[in-house]
């Protein structure tokens, strides 16, 4: 098995939901995802964001409605917390102003 940090980054997020970096999970591959940073970038406004789980069918929120202060940040993965992620999974992500936010996502990828 092979393993292998990788890093995906969304930049200007939209207000519907977006996999970061269009990012899905391949066959016969396991993620973690060790960090999910969402910043706010629109100008002088708070942005809310919700970042889900899609497993390919369905969403499930991992923060909803989120408020960033402008020039804040929200990590929705990081420290202890922990995201795994099978075949098919992606992590989406969307702000409530256009080209409001961006993200990085730090990944393990295990094949």
């Amino acid at each position: 098995m092979a393993n292998s940090f990788k890093r995906k980054v969304s930049r200007g997020v939209s207000t519907t939901l977006a996999s970061v970096n269009t990012y899905t999970v391949a066959a016969n591959t396991q993620v973690t995802v060790i960090g999910l940073i969402v910043s706010n970038v629109a100008n002088g406004v708070t942005t809310y964001v919700s970042a889900t789980h899609y497993d390919g069918t369905t969403d499930t929120y991992l923060v909803k409605d989120a408020p960033i202060l402008p020039g804040g940040a929200l990590v929705v993965v990081g420290g202890e917390q922990k995201l795994v992620l099978e075949s098919g999974d992606s992590v989406r992500v969307k702000s409530s102003v256009a080209n409001g936010a961006d993200v990085v996502m730090s990944v393990l990828e295990i094949s």
